[in-house]
């Protein structure tokens, strides 16, 4: 099927910014959003919901440590960016986030660039574990109120962090399942757009269901690995 409808993709300038803790609000059991402030955020730039920054800080072993992260939101007029981060295990940036306080310091680099999908598909198809969930509710904020939307989340009870706007909501326990529960979907008629991310295998596994299950051309989709088990930093395009 011809795609009527084009991804547009946006460069942008690289910069590292040292940032400070302005605000720690918990969100659920396991996550947290943390708001950073520095006068040099003056003139960042997230065009996406897919975006993603370098998140840097030094570990008390005096390691630096890089991970990938949605900017969740951004306010110009403040200077202010906040991330959502997942508190689970014992990661670098999970126990950081968990310990972060107003004052502490870290660092920011990017975004490199911005991959800008249409707001007016027929239907957006959302999909993801805990690590896709602050993309996806960006997303969802971004969208029009009529707009139609799939969103299929893997997420314990107590992390199921509320989505805005009015989505056909399909909560699962496991990650792993994500490509079964995509399968038993019935999409929407008309051009749609399917968005996924999560971890490495499963998101293999979901492409090949969304490309030859549902037959999506891969114009039509973008499927990331957030992550990867065993894996630590780890961050892939699968498109």
């Amino acid at each position: 099927m011809e795609q009527a409808r084009t991804i547009r993709r946006v460069r942008h300038e690289l910069h590292r910014r040292e940032v400070t803790v302005t605000r720690v609000e918990p969100l659920g059991e396991h996550f947290a959003a943390i708001t950073f402030h520095a006068e040099s955020l003056s003139g960042f730039l997230s065009l996406s919901f897919d975006d993603h920054v370098k998140f840097m800080f030094t570990a008390p072993e005096g390691e630096e440590v890089r991970r990938d992260y949605t900017p969740r939101r951004f306010d110009a007029q403040a200077r202010e960016l906040t991330i959502e981060f997942a508190l689970h295990g014992d990661g670098a940036c999970a126990n950081w986030a968990r310990q972060a306080q107003p004052g502490d310091r870290a660092v920011i680099g990017g975004p490199r660039g911005s991959m800008i999908v249409p707001l007016d598909y027929d239907w957006h198809l959302l999909v993801g574990d805990l690590s896709a969930l602050p993309a996806m509710r960006r997303r969802l904020e971004e969208l029009p109120a009529s707009a139609r939307t799939i969103v299929v989340a893997a997420a314990p009870e107590g992390d199921r962090l509320p989505f805005p706007g009015t989505a056909e909501l399909h909560w699962i326990e496991d990650g792993e399942a994500l490509p079964e529960a995509v399968r038993a979907l019935a999409l929407p008629p008309g051009e749609g757009f399917a968005w996924a991310a999560g971890e490495a295998q499963a998101m293999k596994r979901l492409r090949e269901v969304l490309a030859i299950d549902k037959v999506l051309p891969k114009e039509a989709m973008r499927v990331s690995a957030y992550w990867k088990r065993g894996a630590a930093g780890h961050h892939e395009n699968l498109e």
